[in-house]
């Protein structure tokens, strides 16, 4: 990778990096990297440590951490966004380099991959997916960079100069805005729903935002298509790229992904694996010895015969919605956060076959309490700690407590991971035995 990359490419380009957390920094050092003059902005004082604020001072990258001002954006030809900030939100800042490129990351990356990508978005089972294929295709014998949304950004591939068979990505929709030349050789749409009201302007930007991913494919590559979508997406002209459509199937009857819609996933890795190369017994091998990433339906264990399970990485509802219909026993289900959007009431149906409580806590009460109300025993806590507690109090041997909040969790935590390992700390502290929780 390193042989793509040398100091002159983009000798005499200003450009300015636009959030400072682990993309922003990985394009600043890219871009140093590639001989550009690099100006990495943050509104947050305290967004960079000591240790990467040396670094980055070293390569020549210049820090501007603090409000953004218009002259931090003049004579910039190239404006690199973080995830999560939209282009009309810097409007008045862009004005001043009027003829700048504005991209992602992702974007400016792949410009200097020379391997085949493979390529992940949906709303929701992203992760999972990417991580699966990741593993699959190691398992047949190829040297695989895992990476994009999943928390490793692409540049750090070409950074790290490590040889490598194939880019296993996961794609966000807020990558996939900025980006105007990625073309993956495989990409897949897992499904879609809504998602991320709070950032696009409507459901349709948002779909238009997945959909951007196949837009560059041509007939050689492959597109991974939910056959729910089939009929919308055969009257839409986004992609040059064949077609194939999934389903959930029972084809791994081995594997310890439990949900219909991790059979679907499931089913997308196995085409994209075999468009790859891997043989039917190379990836029904690598599925069976495949495990749950945490926070993703991961099973904790179990207190008092009552299971605890972390969902913290449902953010949606359409997540939520799927991790109920993984268990076939009662769910004292635990929700709240900083909702993004979608149909709760949708969810009314399946909350009076299979939830006998539901603990809210956290912000946006009012969201879940107008749409459940009545439905479904809730109550309402201001902590995780206090709605597991009342949730375990209240449970039977056999039930099953489940975060799976359809949130954002930064309303009390730093990430969803955080919000998992907290929940992981107040089931350790509950006792073990049925009668001490009465």
């Amino acid at each position: 990778m390193q042989a793509l990359l040398h100091g002159k490419q983009l000798a005499g380009h200003k450009a300015v990096v636009v959030g400072a957390a682990i993309s922003g920094v990985a394009a600043a050092k890219l871009l140093a990297v590639l001989g550009a003059h690099v100006r990495l902005l943050d509104r947050n004082p305290e967004a960079l440590d000591a240790a990467c604020r040396e670094d980055l001072t070293l390569r020549g990258v210049e820090l501007q951490l603090g409000p953004h001002k218009q002259e931090h954006f003049e004579g910039a030809q190239m404006v690199v966004l973080s995830p999560g900030i939209p282009v009309a939100k810097m409007a008045g800042f862009l004005a001043a380099c009027p003829d700048a490129q504005v991209l992602s990351e992702l974007e400016l990356a792949s410009w200097f991959v020379n391997v085949p990508i493979v390529a992940v978005t949906g709303t929701n089972g992203k992760t999972t997916t990417t991580s699966l294929i990741g593993h699959i295709l190691t398992r047949a014998g190829k040297k695989v960079f895992v990476g994009g949304n999943i928390g490793t950004p692409l540049s750090d591939l070409l950074l790290s100069g490590e040889p490598c068979d194939v880019a296993v990505l996961e794609v966000s929709s807020f990558q996939l805005q900025n980006v105007h030349s990625f073309h993956p050789k495989v990409a897949m749409l897992l499904n879609f729903s809504a998602n991320h009201l709070d950032y696009h302007a409507d459901v349709d930007e948002y779909l238009q935002a997945k959909l951007n991913l196949f837009a560059r494919m041509n007939q050689d590559d492959l597109a991974i298509l939910p056959l729910d979508m089939k009929d919308s997406l055969e009257a839409a002209s986004f992609t040059k790229a064949r077609r194939v459509y999934f389903t959930a199937s029972d084809r791994f009857q081995e594997n310890n992904l439990p949900g219909a819609h991790n059979k679907a996933n499931m089913e997308a890795a196995w085409l994209a694996c075999k468009a790859m190369g891997a043989s039917t017994e190379q990836i029904t091998r690598a599925v069976a010895s495949f495990k749950p990433l945490s926070h993703r339906l991961q099973s904790l264990g179990e207190k008092g015969g009552v299971l605890f399970v972390d969902d913290s990485k449902a953010t949606t509802v359409e997540a939520m919605r799927a991790a109920i219909l993984s268990f076939d026993r009662p769910v004292r289900l635990l929700a709240g956060g900083v909702f993004k959007g979608g149909d709760l009431e949708g969810l009314v149906p399946l909350l009076r076959e299979r939830v006998v409580q539901v603990g809210l806590f956290g912000a946006n009460r009012e969201v879940f309490e107008k749409a459940w109300t009545g439905a479904v025993p809730l109550f309402w806590e201001p902590t995780l700690e206090g709605a597991v507690t009342r949730l375990y109090r209240d449970s039977a041997s056999g039930d099953v407590i489940l975060l799976s909040p359809a949130t954002a969790s930064f309303d009390l935590y730093s990430d969803y991971k955080a919000r998992g390992r907290d929940f992981a700390r107040i089931m350790d502290g509950l006792p073990d035995d049925s009668e001490a929780r009465q």
